[in-house]
Formats: C-alpha cells, sequence, structure tokens
C-alpha cells in the first residue's frame, strides 16, 4: 500500500498529467521538501518515473514526473447505459488492459443484470491478475446519491439500488459509484476540452440528455446533489411522453432515442433508407452501430433525424447559456460520434434562441474522448479511493 502523501502525489499526476515537484507541492499543498522526499521514495520503487527536464523559463529547468502504469494497481470501470452495460479493465494512464465485455439489458431483471455484472467481473479479474485492482468504479444514468452511493432510481428492493455496496462486498474491492453525465464532466474537465476552462457545461447525449456543470474548477452538483436534468427541461412537443412520465421534455425531441424513434417512424411511412432492414430491430445497441454506418454512408433520413435532433439540442443549450453563462459547451457522450452534423445545427439553433450578447463568447465544442463513460469510471474511482496499491517488490 502506498501513504496517504504517496497516494495524493499518484491522483495528482493522474489528474493533471506529468508534473514538477514544485507544481505537486502547489496542488496538494505540502512543502518543497516534504514532496520531494515523497517523490524520491516513489523513485526508488519505480511508481513514478522521471521524463527529464522541462524546457526553461528563465530559472532552473524543474524535473517533470509521471506514473509508471506497470507499478500502480488497475482500475475495473463499469458503464451503466439504458440498453447495456460495458465492463473493462482499465490502468492508471486510462489505457484499456482488457476487451470491453458488453451486457445487453434487454429482458433481463434487476437480478439477473446484477448477476451477470458480477459473473464478468469475475472474468475479467481471474484473467487480468499480474497487478491488484484497487478500486471498481461504477457511472450509471439516474438519481446516484453521492454521499451513500445509492442510486434513488431505482426501487429499494432491487441490488441495482446499492449496487456499489453489494459489488464491493461480493469482490472485496473498493467501489465507487457516480451519475453518467457527472463522471463525464470530471472526465471531460481533466483530460478533455474543458482541461482549462473554469465554467463549462458538459452535454452527455445518449438515450436521454444529460448534464455535468463546471463552475469555479468544480462539479457544481446543487443542493440534493442531483443538478443536471437536463433531459427533463420541458421545451419539447406536448404530445410526446417521456421515459419520465411526464410529457414535453427535452428528450423526447434531443436524444439517440429520438433520432431513432423518428426513424423508424419515417421508414413506417415508406421512406427510403439504409437503416430500412432494422425497422424491427428492437435491440438499441445494434439499431445504433447500424445509425453510425449509415450517418458515414451518407443516409439521407439518418442526417436529417440528426440534424432535427441537433437543432433541438441548441435550444435546450440556449436556455443553459442564458442561466449560467458558461465560457464553453462541450457535447460528449455516445452522440458525440456524430458532432459534424451536430454542431452547425446547434449552433444554428443557438443563434435563433439566445441572446447574442450572451453566447457571442461561448464556444461550442464536440468531445475527442473515446469511451468517454468508461473513462468517467475510472476517474471518479480514482478521485474518490483513500489508499493506492502498488506493485512493489513485497506484493
Amino acid at each position: 500500500m502506498l501513504d496517504q502523501l504517496q497516494t495524493q502525489i499518484i491522483k495528482t499526476i493522474y489528474f493533471t498529467g506529468q508534473q514538477s515537484i514544485a507544481e505537486i507541492s502547489l496542488s496538494i499543498g505540502k512543502s518543497v521538501p516534504i514532496i520531494t522526499k515523497a517523490i524520491q521514495n516513489l523513485l526508488s520503487e519505480e511508481i513514478i518515473i522521471s521524463n527529464g527536464l522541462r524546457a526553461s523559463t528563465g530559472g532552473r529547468r524543474a524535473a517533470a514526473y509521471s506514473i509508471n502504469k506497470d507499478k500502480i494497481g488497475n482500475i475495473l470501470t463499469i458503464s451503466i447505459n439504458r440498453y447495456s452495460i460495458t465492463i473493462a479493465l482499465y490502468n492508471v494512464l486510462n489505457q484499456p488492459i482488457s476487451e470491453h465485455c458488453e451486457l445487453k439489458l434487454k429482458d433481463l431483471d434487476d437480478q439477473a443484470i446484477y448477476d451477470q455484472v458480477i459473473q464478468i467481473t469475475k472474468k475479467i479479474i481471474s484473467t487480468y491478475n499480474k497487478l491488484p485492482i484497487f478500486a471498481v468504479g461504477i457511472t450509471t444514468p439516474g438519481f446516484v446519491d453521492f454521499h451513500t452511493g445509492v442510486n434513488n432510481s431505482q426501487k429499494k428492493h432491487s441490488p441495482l439500488y446499492n449496487l456499489a455496496e453489494k459489488i464491493q462486498k461480493e469482490l472485496n474491492i473498493n467501489t465507487y459509484i457516480e451519475n453518467d453525465s457527472s463522471g463525464i464532466a470530471i472526465a471531460e474537465k481533466h483530460f478533455g476540452h474543458v482541461k482549462n476552462t473554469n465554467h463549462a457545461l458538459v452535454i452527455n447525449l445518449t438515450w436521454g440528455v444529460g448534464l455535468g456543470i463546471i463552475v469555479d474548477n468544480q462539479l457544481f452538483r446543487g443542493f440534493n446533489g442531483y443538478a443536471g436534468e437536463f433531459s427533463h427541461i420541458p421545451l419539447a412537443d406536448e404530445n410526446k411522453l417521456c421515459s419520465c412520465g411526464k410529457k414535453g421534455c427535452l428528450e423526447v425531441e434531443a436524444s439517440l432515442e429520438s433520432a431513432i424513434e423518428y426513424i423508424k417512424e419515417r421508414l413506417n411511412y415508406g421512406e427510403v433508407s439504409l437503416l430500412a432492414p432494422h425497422i424491427n430491430n428492437d435491440d438499441r445497441s445494434q439499431f445504433f452501430e447500424a445509425l453510425i454506418q449509415a450517418y458515414k454512408l451518407g443516409d439521407q433520413l439518418t442526417i436529417h433525424a440528426i440534424k432535427k435532433m441537433g437543432f433541438m439540442l441548441g435550444k435546450g443549450i440556449a436556455t443553459l447559456i442564458h442561466i449560467l453563462n458558461p465560457e464553453k459547451v462541450i457535447i460528449s457522450g455516445i452522440g458525440g460520434v456524430f458532432g459534424d452534423i451536430l454542431l452547425p445545427e446547434i449552433q444554428s439553433s443557438i443563434h435563433i434562441y439566445c441572446i447574442p450578447r450572451l453566447s457571442k463568447r461561448t464556444t461550442i465544442e464536440i468531445s475527442d474522448l473515446d469511451n468517454i463513460q468508461l473513462i468517467a469510471s475510472a476517474s471518479i474511482a480514482m478521485m474518490q479511493t483513500k489508499q493506492l496499491i502498488s506493485n512493489h517488490k513485497q506484493f
């Protein structure tokens, strides 16, 4: 085990990239001599490595340090969305070690879902056992209580209600859980386009529309911890019922779910599309893959559905700009793959619905982070873990 200070140093380097002793000292709030001693110990055990001297800024050139991924334990990441769960093992450089194992949720009840998650995680643990796993990170949709780790969107008798606690007991590994959009905002803040931005909105475009709010470099959670329920702002067609049971939510016109429903509706009216063979396919994961391929091939119905979704999303973003006045808005999540078409539609909608004085200095960008929700799961595990495990010789 690493001691508390060593753990803090590793976490600082993880979230900020290679760092000098002075930078680590400033981040942690410990004196340079104390940090220097800890760094020397970590170097001697090869837990961190020196990346040489940085370019001179006028004084003595500082050495920079990074993490040796082969000497620090790994993170088991669990990414949950509406229709599937993806599980994979990641190292502390956010690189996948195992294959991504996908569990489709169609026709599975909560107990079956839990049992299969445990089965997959145990298989990964037994297969990749060269380095210890120091944490499990879970991101999931719903009202996740940051303090207790329970998902209040689930019924109390469901094994998914206190999923983190149950997995921790089953695997005997510290397990942490976070709302998917909050986790993605944290990952974008440290590794993506929000890295040098103090005030930003991170849109999690998926089967719904999530939101992570960064204010003064911190994730804003609100009074009860549930800030960011962007999906359920009533801006859409009031004749369409949302998954939450209410009408008019943004989600019914500005999500991947809405795009697929629109495509199926048009196909039923006889519109020609590359997606016609998938009209009766209720497997959303398969339909999404087909949607991506149709988009790449320029299928007109697909492009029109995405543009329609993007314009409505822009209307919602215009509302957020009026309220929060962000420096940046980042479109992240699995829907970001359609960024080339989404971006101009979002911009067009903002021009229509937003006061120019507020929007002219806000930039809209598409995330370039692959597997963002798995990275988010790793990030929240690293952020919350209290003690890291090394692979030093005594282990």
